[in-house]
């Protein structure tokens, strides 16, 4: 297959990286939102969330068919981490560009974590308002329900199989 696989490795990566900035950039509108009692933009804000969130699962299975590509070419098993490329990778340019995405994948990898955390924080401490009639009851069924969607979204968010693929457990970073 020659040197394009690890072309197109790097470049399925920089995709990678793009939409877990966005995700990052989504959960920090959400956390805004919360911090100013916007609960209105809950739901907007959590269906936002699982868009890049579901972008991202196509993103990895197109960076995982790229990087068993080159863990063949390389002589590595087809689920080779980030890590055993970089350490397989022969002389030249590659170690060096694979270590760059492996650092920036790592940054954000923590930033996403935090994010994730504080704003589950932020929704576990959401406090839907005393229901003093039946319309404002439906109310705080609708808002608990949002808040539900949106925790589960948002634990989502913390990419444990990308911290596997980099070669990295959840608790390394």
């Amino acid at each position: 297959m020659g040197p394009m696989g690890a072309g197109d490795l790097s470049a399925a990566l920089w995709q990678e990286r793009r939409q877990l900035e966005l995700l990052l950039f989504r959960l920090e509108t959400q956390r805004l939102h919360l911090a100013a009692g916007n609960l209105a933009w809950l739901n907007f804000t959590s269906s936002e969330i699982e868009a890049v969130l579901d972008r991202l699962r196509f993103e990895a299975l197109a960076r995982n068919v790229e990087s068993a590509a080159v863990a063949g070419e390389w002589g590595l098993p087809a689920q080779a981490t980030l890590v055993e490329l970089i350490a397989a990778a022969p002389p030249g340019a590659w170690p060096t560009v694979l270590q760059d995405h492996l650092n920036g994948l790592r940054a954000l990898l923590r930033r996403l974590a935090a994010a994730s955390a504080t704003n589950e924080t932020a929704l576990l401490g959401l406090e839907p308002p005393a229901a003093a009639s039946a319309e404002a009851m439906l109310d705080q069924l609708t808002l608990a329900a949002n808040i539900e969607r949106a925790l589960t979204i948002t634990r989502r968010a913390a990419q444990p199989l990308m911290a596997q693929y980099l070669g990295d457990d959840a608790n390394s970073l």
